[in-house]
């Protein structure tokens, strides 16, 4: 028998000048999440997080820190699903955020105004990291 563990994933926060990228999901569940998948297998968690970002998104980061670790198993309504949130800053500020891969758009919202329908727990990552800023 297999054994079963959570599967891992990463998420980004994606900071560009008073604001966050989020990506609108072209998948279920439906809503704004911040940019981020699955962990690959053979990959590490920082590439991971450079990876999905760059496909979701088109930019490219570089990551700042790692800002926190989600848990919680209901966190994800398609399963238990870890994810490593890591703080990242684009590597050329004149970036265009464009949708890809399973993003539908990819979008930069001030973080005082931004979109209600939100995936997952990233209204409270965001939270979180509105707190701790």
């Amino acid at each position: 028998m297999k054994p079963q563990t959570p599967l891992l994933a990463v998420d980004g926060i994606v900071v560009y000048k008073k604001g966050i990228i989020l990506i609108k999901r072209k998948n279920k569940p439906k809503g704004f999440a911040l940019p981020g998948g699955f962990v690959d297998i053979g990959e590490t968690v920082e590439n991971a997080v450079k990876r999905e970002v760059f496909e979701e998104t088109g930019v490219k980061v570089e990551i700042e820190r790692l800002f926190n670790v989600y848990s919680d198993p209901f966190r994800d309504e398609r399963g238990h699903c870890v994810s490593i949130v890591f703080v990242c800053k684009p590597l050329d500020e004149n970036f265009l955020p464009v949708g890809g891969d399973d993003a539908a758009k990819a979008i930069v919202f001030d973080l005082k105004n931004l979109p209600s329908n939100l995936c997952f727990d990233h209204k409270k990552i965001i939270s979180d990291f509105i707190k701790g800023n």
